[in-house]
């Protein structure tokens, strides 16, 4: 049977219903006189497609304008419950995972600790992570319409590998993907992290509004994404943005770098350089614990110092990252550059505005450097931005 062609009558309503679910994702309950307005629709077709989109399970009468200047009308929104969407940010300490409902809130959160090395089944691991989320959210499993799951490095498409990510561990193994299909009853699609920062940004951050930009993120890993033309640039192998094994300046050359887990880059600028370039500068009380976390309070501190060794590792950080940047800025040539990771947003605009002076020195364009935006889980929140995508496109085709 031939598809259904552009113009007719049933593709028409089909698209002014997205354009009203759309808007009212936006703009919240709107009553149908407004919806007409933004829309450009009469009223009696809007209260054709309100009624349609109510009977489908779409929106919900969801109290009046009394109260306001008028007559009484009233409102409708988008039924939060027509679909969930879950995401999963994986890391080699923990799982985090979290399901939201179609309106884009997050109804349940879990976090599943992972410590260690140990063998433990990475299938029970998401499932039990997932279903720590879903029994906060008060729904089940069957309920949750799509997952993405957020992992360090990227499988590779045309073997299904986990690569470019050797110190997670349990997640190389060639037949893990067909495992979790056949344990989890929605679709699962897996993207890297830091690809899932970028959508954060870009959706409802930074980034938001712009189609060309690169967003250099520094947390246990120094990575990169790319997105042109307003979307993600992956690579033949998924391993585009992986500049922490850049060559740059300033480090030996490193050679099998997948074996060290490690290059130029993230030996010059990563976290873990920084509390021995610290201690290069005698600065005494490093401490000792997690690269990020000692990173990070050591930037912190840095952005406050107004001169003295803490200021000279700010400005040896921002040349550092400006080293790295160059490089990637030179073959992109990028609108915006977002600098986040919490070993960089804690620098803040002192620690931006030294990599921005740098930059403008080694590269011949000059991008605009912002700090990002999406400070809480912006990992998670970029995997149910990707999920909530695919799930509202999927349920809100009433064309079908």
């Amino acid at each position: 049977m031939a598809g259904t062609t552009p113009g007719t009558p049933r593709v028409l309503r089909a698209m002014n219903d997205r354009a009203a679910l759309d808007l009212l994702l936006e703009h919240g309950p709107l009553s149908r006189t407004r919806i007409g307005k933004l829309t450009g629709l009469s009223k009696p077709t809007a209260s054709q497609l309100l009624a349609r989109l109510e009977a489908a399970g779409l929106v919900v009468a969801t109290g009046t304008t009394a109260g306001r200047p008028g007559p009484s009308a009233q409102l409708y929104a988008v039924n939060a419950r027509a679909a969930y969407a879950a995401g999963l940010d994986v890391t080699p300490q923990r799982i985090r995972a979290a399901v939201a409902d179609i309106t884009g809130a997050t109804v349940g959160e879990f976090e599943l600790p992972t410590p260690g090395r140990r063998a433990e089944s990475v299938v029970r691991q998401v499932t039990g992570a997932l279903d720590g989320a879903v029994k906060a959210a008060g729904v089940t499993r069957a309920d949750v319409h799509r997952m993405v799951v957020g992992t360090p490095g990227a499988f590779d498409p045309s073997t299904g590998r986990l690569r470019y990510a050797s110190h997670l561990p349990g997640w190389h193994s060639p037949t893990l993907l067909g495992e979790l299909a056949a344990a989890l009853p929605m679709p699962v699609e897996y993207e890297n992290d830091v690809n899932l920062v970028a959508v954060a940004e870009q959706r409802g951050g930074a980034a938001h509004g712009h189609e060309d930009f690169v967003l250099l993120w520094n947390e246990e890993g120094l990575g990169a994404a790319v997105v042109i033309g307003g979307r993600l640039h992956r690579g033949f192998t998924g391993g585009a943005g992986e500049v922490g094994f850049l060559p740059v300046p300033g480090t030996p050359l490193v050679r099998q770098v997948t074996k060290a887990n490690s290059g130029g880059f993230q030996e010059l600028a990563g976290a873990q350089a920084l509390p021995r370039l610290a201690r290069e500068l005698g600065i005494e009380g490093v401490g000792s614990g997690p690269h990020t976390e000692v990173a990070t309070a050591l930037v912190a501190r840095a952005a406050e110092a107004g001169s003295g060794p803490y200021r000279q590792l700010l400005d040896a950080y921002a040349t550092g990252l400006a080293t790295g940047l160059a490089s990637m800025v030179a073959v992109l040539d990028p609108e915006l550059v977002v600098l986040s990771g919490e070993a960089i947003v804690a620098g803040g605009e002192p620690l931006r505005e030294r990599v921005q002076a740098e930059l403008t020195e080694l590269a011949a364009s000059r991008p605009r450097l912002v700090l990002g935006s999406v400070r809480r889980s912006p990992v998670l929140r970029g995997a149910l931005e990707s999920a909530l995508a695919t799930t509202r496109d999927e349920v809100f085709d009433t064309s079908r």
